[in-house]
């Protein structure tokens, strides 16, 4: 093993994948959770919660609190990586940000695999991150691409982009996180791996929407491609740059989602075509369908910047607005033709 300790903020799917990847390259995971049950069922080498089924090597170990972190890593933690949802970033960081700060004055290099847009504050996960650590920001790390926790747990390939300020930072990052199924590409434009990560999530709920009523490949095609133009669209605002969109947390990551049978974003929008509510989805939902609230985020980030997102403003109205799916549908296709260029 080239390195003693990883660190995983959260005991979800993804960061337990994520986990498990680094366990090939690590001596000890330490995933700290909140739940009784799921530090359980970690240590009991399964996260039955939300990985049933899917067995994960003794070198990884669950803690409930920072002393039990201590306890298992003696001090040795050269990563960490935050597996928490946009909901729980800032809460986190306001109640942890001495233990926090202790290890990033080390010069432990965090990895944030969150995806989505704050709805409160429109501010993305680099934003929340540096409001509580900018004196670390060359530290500060995203993970973005299409990555199924399940399918990287059965060792399927598996490509993602790794964005952040410092080249010599991400390149360290990259091969704390490589192994033979599992690569990380290094870039440092942010703001496009973070905008793709979680601009497509709203596509994916759209795609799952087209597939429950009944539209097929033609539909799904068109989904994908007027998605990613939108897409661009948000990126041109930020200063993202354009190539970053058809990389792995782009275009890469919006085929997936929009196409693949385990997208939760996909199977969340196919329920609201029957004619569920979201809450009512939600509610039955153990895993966070980041894309909802993200949904939001983006129609108002849209109408704040004066961006044409149809798209985006068309699932808004379906998911907060109760408008009937297929009739949106219909709206945007009648909506006259115009050049992409034009505002």
């Amino acid at each position: 093993m080239n390195y003693k300790t990883a660190l995983v903020l959260g005991g979800g799917a993804f960061g337990t994948a994520i986990g498990f990847v680094l366990t090939q390259n690590f001596e000890k995971v330490i995933i700290l959770v909140r739940s009784k049950e799921n530090y359980d069922d970690i240590n009991r080498g399964e996260n039955t919660t939300y990985l049933p089924g899917q067995k994960l090597p003794i070198s990884i170990r669950a803690a409930l609190n920072w002393d039990e972190v201590k306890e298992l890593t003696n001090g040795e933690i050269e990563l960490i990586i935050s597996g928490l949802p946009m909901s729980a970033i800032e809460d986190f960081c306001m109640r942890n940000e001495h233990e926090m700060v202790q290890l990033l004055e080390r010069g432990v290099p965090l990895v944030n695999l969150a995806k989505g847009i704050n709805h409160e504050n429109l501010k993305l996960p680099d934003e929340l991150f540096k409001t509580y650590f900018e004196k670390f920001r060359s530290q500060l790390m995203y993970l973005s691409g299409p990555s199924f926790a399940k399918e990287i747990i059965d060792k399927q390939i598996t490509l993602v982009s790794l964005g952040g300020e410092n080249r010599d930072r991400l390149l360290e990052a990259c091969e704390m996180l490589g192994a033979d199924f599992f690569k990380a590409v290094p870039t440092t434009d942010v703001k496009g791996v973070l905008l793709g990560g979680s601009l497509k999530n709203v596509i994916a709920i759209a795609g799952g929407i087209m597939e429950g009523l009944g539209y097929n490949h033609n539909t799904r095609a068109a989904l994908i491609t007027r998605g990613i133009v939108e897409m661009l669209r948000f990126g041109s605002v930020f200063g993202a740059r354009p190539e970053t969109f058809y990389g792995p947390s782009g275009m890469g990551d919006l085929i997936l989602t929009t196409t693949g049978e385990l997208s939760r974003n996909k199977a969340f929008g196919i329920e609201i075509a029957k004619g569920h509510r979201p809450s009512e989805i939600i509610s039955r939902t153990k895993s966070v369908v980041e894309g909802y609230k993200t949904a939001k985020a983006a129609h108002f980030l849209a109408q704040k910047m004066n961006i044409r997102a149809r798209i985006f403003s068309g699932l808004y109205e379906v998911l907060y607005e109760n408008a009937d799916p297929r009739e949106v549908v219909q709206n945007l296709m009648m909506l006259p033709p115009k050049f992409d260029d034009e505002s």
